[in-house]
């Protein structure tokens, strides 16, 4: 007991530090298995930064002979020897916008009903069924782009946009309709960063402590109004944190892309056009490429596409864990 009322008495960090002595020091297979898990952790740190050197060393040429016009530049030439990143740059971004504008309000209103709504029963398979989404390969994704999805675009969605709802006098929805294009590609990653958003949001929701919807209960508020003036709010940051996750799922995505965004290295208004994501540049092209400047170019594209989704990632953890810290306190 006097153990137990002397632990009581300690502040979380003597807390925790009394443990990690205690754990490590008590058995010499317990010293090995601490020794085995750092190692395990220091050994993740250092890949990340030896792919980063590899990729920074491997890239440098291009980087170096285009400096920052390689960003800028639309041309992409590989007899003529220019190489600009620009079309692939502007997909990336066009298409995983368009993803977050889909995916966002689909997978918060997910959220909201599992957390809010959903009978106990139910909530678990409905956040089942929506989580495997996330494990379903991108190939059948780009499979079920092909052959379901855009032919139902091309003959049904795109000219209902254009004839009734007269989208097609704006230069989003300018121009043919083939199939393949910008348009198909955000759907594709909408569906695949759903459940990346849907599940952070999920968790953040049900993390919002019961004392905050019994306050607004308690003055009157309606259901309604105390998910939107109460729980949203609370988790506004761990929503805005599966967001950027989501984003970071939309930007990496090559195999599902690459099969339904036409691959043409133009920049066009127009979301029916084809287009080119950094991730699908460097699929279609490196087992092609056979020039060392092709070879860098491919790895600088690598390289900003590397750089992009580092800092998109950051940004969630933060906001994940700065919400977190708040509902602690």
């Amino acid at each position: 007991m006097d153990g137990i009322e002397r632990i009581r008495g300690m502040s979380g960090a003597e807390r925790e530090t009394t443990a990690r002595v205690s754990i490590v020091g008590s058995d010499l297979g317990d010293r090995v298995y601490s020794v085995m898990t750092t190692a395990f952790a220091v050994c993740i740190p250092l890949l990340l930064i030896a792919i980063a050197i590899e990729i920074g060393r491997a890239a440098w040429p291009a980087l170096h002979q285009f400096g920052f016009g390689f960003l800028t530049s639309s041309e992409w030439d590989v007899p003529a020897g220019k190489y600009g990143a620009a079309p692939a740059i502007f997909g990336t971004i066009v298409s995983s916008f368009i993803a977050l504008l889909i995916a966002t309000p689909l997978a918060l209103g997910v959220a909201i009903f599992l957390s809010e709504f959903a009978p106990r029963w139910l909530q678990q398979p409905v956040a089942f069924l929506v989580d495997l989404l996330a494990a379903i390969p991108s190939v059948v994704y780009g499979l079920w782009g092909i052959f379901v999805m855009i032919p139902l675009l091309r003959e049904d969605v795109v000219p209902f946009l254009r004839d009734t709802l007269h989208l097609g006098a704006t230069p989003f929805f300018a121009g043919p309709a083939y199939g393949p294009s910008m348009l198909a590609a955000g759907i594709i990653l909408a569906i695949m960063a759903l459940p990346y958003i849907s599940a952070v949001s999920r968790e953040v929701l049900r993390a919002v402590p019961r004392s905050q919807r019994e306050a607004a209960l308690a003055l009157g508020a309606t259901r309604w109004e105390v998910i939107r003036d109460a729980v949203i709010p609370n988790a506004r940051s761990g929503i805005i944190g599966g967001v950027i996750l989501g984003l970071g799922r939309a930007l990496g995505e090559t195999m599902a892309v690459t099969m339904v965004i036409g691959n043409r290295a133009e920049i066009s208004s127009s979301l029916l056009a084809p287009g080119y994501t950094m991730a699908s540049l460097i699929a279609n092209e490196f087992s092609e490429a056979t020039s060392d400047m092709h070879l860098s170019a491919l790895m600088a594209v690598g390289a900003v596409l590397f750089v992009i989704t580092i800092i998109v990632n950051a940004i969630a953890r933060w906001l994940v864990w700065s919400v977190s810290v708040r509902n602690e306190a």
